[in-house]
């Protein structure tokens, strides 16, 4: 399956997406002020319970493996 990067982008930069993306960004600096992972640590933060759809704020989070963290997510078509 060949990637469609036009709708990708298009995918990327909706509202609400920025929104989410901004929220991952927040999570992991805050993740980098308490010590809990660092630049480079291949460590990653699961958002427990959250859906593809949705705010990602007040969202438990835990630190993961980036590989165990790529396992979990579903697959996709």
């Amino acid at each position: 399956m060949t990637h469609n990067y036009k709708k990708e982008g298009t995918w990327e930069n909706q509202p609400q997406q920025v929104k989410r993306r901004e929220a991952r960004n927040r999570a992991r600096r805050k993740a980098l002020k308490k010590g809990l992972v660092h630049e480079g640590d291949k460590l990653e933060l699961d958002h427990q319970g959250s859906h593809r759809t949705g705010s990602l704020d007040h969202v438990p989070v835990k630190v993961v493996t980036q590989h165990a963290n790529r396992i979990r997510q579903p697959k996709r078509k």
